[in-house]
């Protein structure tokens, strides 16, 4: 039988174990961060060379050069005509999916008149390069090579340079295929901090972008918040998650199911289901002992249900959200009756997937939203990847004559209060006598 944790808010001390099962510290230890700021410096120092004496080492490689960690164009559509016709056209329909939900985030420039003539407004403009971090080697996911490059393909951004490590020279095709289809410009197989480094400072090789995003190890993370300022980044992603909380009428084989696909990512993986019947949580866990041993994963599916799943018993529906909104999840499942009436009282989650019909797995791969969200409860106040991440945006203003005498009046009383006479000055010189 699998040990996993069982909780009811009627314990007097329900509130308290919650926060201690949410619970993640992400920090790397001093180990992590003196290795990362070691190889940040030295690629920063040295370049290409460094780039390359750091991935020998890490991923095992015997590179020669830079050139030997270039992928060219044809690389990505010779993997693209590599794989089978089942997998491309896969890719390919996600990838079309992706586009069209993408589009509808797209922010335009706008600008309004006012009656004197000022004119005041908004310039949306694309980040002008943006580099892209893929785990790569056997744990390759080319699903996430299209839910980083496409939005920023969407939004108009110029140059996209992907980076995607080979640990022993293992090249994933499926991956390079999926660069093809999304549109990236570039591509060096380096992987680690030293591809953040060359990322955020640039080297001879590998351009200076102005955004990382995508996910990786804890040697990724730690440099992706080492450069963050010198660069933008998109977010220091924790363990992956899922909330289900349903209403006791879902088939409990699909609800074990739904909590195995975010246990299987690794042992730190979060899976907790919120329900008001009890028995309906006992159907469930005997769901899980039942399919556990088919999972091929199912050793990672164990360790990470024992250690962070809870199954969570509430009074009611409406103290089922109020759970909800505390956790702030990654993923919520609302497996329930009339999920367009519980969605708009959730107020912190990365997606929300509504009714019985819809696992969290299509979100992963070919919905159309990203799968790029918030985890470690930051959706209370973080939003998941999207084509806004590489728009930027300008205020534009232009005064009349009118308008400049007018505000510069207005200007000139808030400057001086602050005693910064020069500010006041500036604006009082186009001040109409």
């Amino acid at each position: 039988m699998t040990n996993i944790k069982r909780l009811s808010t009627t314990q007097t001390d329900f509130w308290s174990q919650m926060s201690t099962l949410l619970a993640w510290e992400g920090v790397s230890d001093d180990k992590v961060v003196n290795v990362v700021r070691e190889v940040l410096q030295a690629v920063r120092r040295r370049g290409d060379a460094a780039v390359v004496e750091y991935s020998n080492r890490f991923d095992r490689l015997n590179a020669g050069n830079m050139a030997d960690l270039t992928l060219e164009q044809s690389d990505l559509h010779t993997a693209l005509h590599k794989i089978g016709k089942a997998e491309r056209q896969a890719l390919e329909l996600a990838a079309e999916r992706l586009r069209a939900y993408h589009k509808h985030q797209k922010m335009e420039s706008w600008s309004y008149t006012e009656a004197d003539g000022t004119v005041l407004g908004q310039q949306v403009m694309p980040l002008d390069r943006v580099g892209v971090y893929v785990p790569g080697g056997k744990a390759a996911y080319p699903s996430s090579v299209l839910m980083n490059v496409i939005p920023a393909h969407v939004a108009g951004v110029a140059e996209i340079i992907m980076v995607v490590p080979t640990p022993d020279g293992v090249v994933n095709d499926l991956v390079l295929a999926a660069a093809a289809i999304g549109g990236v410009t570039r591509v060096f197989t380096v992987g680690g901090a030293q591809a953040v480094a060359a990322l955020a400072y640039g080297t001879e090789t590998i351009p200076q972008v102005d955004k990382v995003v995508g996910p990786g190890n804890i040697y990724v993370a730690t440099a992706k918040s080492m450069v963050f300022g010198h660069v933008g980044i998109d977010m220091i992603a924790g363990p992956s998650e899922i909330l289900v909380v349903c209403d006791g009428q879902t088939d409990p084989d699909w609800i074990a199911m739904d909590l195995f696909s975010q246990a299987e990512h690794d042992e730190d993986a979060q899976s907790i289901l919120v329900s008001p019947d009890a028995v309906f949580l006992d159907q469930v866990a005997a769901s899980i002992d039942k399919l556990l041993p088919t999972m091929e994963r199912q050793e990672i599916i164990r360790t990470s249900l024992q250690n962070r799943a809870a199954l969570i018993q509430v009074k009611n529906m409406d103290e089922a959200i109020e759970v909800a909104n505390f956790i702030a999840p990654e993923h919520l499942e609302l497996s329930v009756a009339e999920p367009d009436k519980v969605a708009p009282r959730i107020r912190h989650a990365g997606a929300i997937f509504m009714g019985r019909y819809t696992a969290e797995a299509v979100g992963d791969y070919c919905a159309g939203p990203n799968h790029v969200l918030p985890t470690s409860r930051t959706a209370r106040f973080s939003s998941p990847l999207g084509v806004y991440d590489f728009q930027k945006r300008s205020s534009l203003i232009m005064c009349s004559a009118e308008g400049a005498s007018e505000l510069g009046k207005i200007a000139s009383v808030l400057a001086r209060g602050e005693g910064l006479t020069a500010h006041a000055r500036s604006a009082e010189f186009r001040i109409k006598p």
